[in-house]
């Protein structure tokens, strides 16, 4: 559902990967799937929680995966994870949302919690990127970044927090 990253290849070589385009299919998230089906439990849903299902249970990767009929296409990219703006993400500093409610480029102050240590997060970001799971007024994605670090929070983030839109003057 990324709509671009890094690969490493078999060589050792780690290339960027930016979006190429989309089959037009609708997203339908998979974890909603995997709890009705019993596979993980409310506690497990989480990237980590589904790989280690999907470890533990390769002949049911196909079945899961299946229920989501859009498809992302990447393209070799040089330069790293890229928003909607045309402009490289920072991470900690960047949000994904959807546009009809937050116009991108604009500086949102966010009001959320660490998923892993509950620290509070209360700063500036700017509203850089969109994506097809990222619908309603109250809905953004936070970049964490690129590495296992980052991977282990953004897998984890379902924090509920505050978005102030800091509008210009009129």
């Amino acid at each position: 559902i990324q709509s671009s990253g890094k690969i490493l290849l078999d060589n050792g070589k780690l290339i960027n990967v930016g979006y190429g385009e989309q089959n037009g299919w609708p997203y339908i998230g998979i974890g909603n799937y995997m709890l009705e089906k019993g596979y993980i439990s409310k506690n497990e849903l989480s990237v980590q929680g589904m790989k280690d299902f999907f470890i533990k249970n390769p002949s049911k990767l196909d079945e899961v995966l299946n229920v989501n009929p859009s498809y992302i296409f990447f393209k070799v990219s040089n330069q790293g994870a890229t928003g909607a703006l045309g402009t490289v993400l920072t991470a900690k500093r960047n949000l994904a949302v959807d546009r009809t409610y937050i116009p991108l480029g604009m500086p949102v102050f966010l009001n959320t919690r660490n998923p892993i240590t509950k620290e509070p997060i209360n700063q500036l970001m700017v509203a850089a990127d969109v994506g097809g799971a990222i619908k309603g007024e109250i809905r953004a994605d936070f970049f964490w970044g690129f590495g296992p670090k980052a991977f282990e929070y953004a897998g984890r983030m379902k924090e509920k927090g505050k978005m102030y839109i800091l509008m210009p003057k009129k």
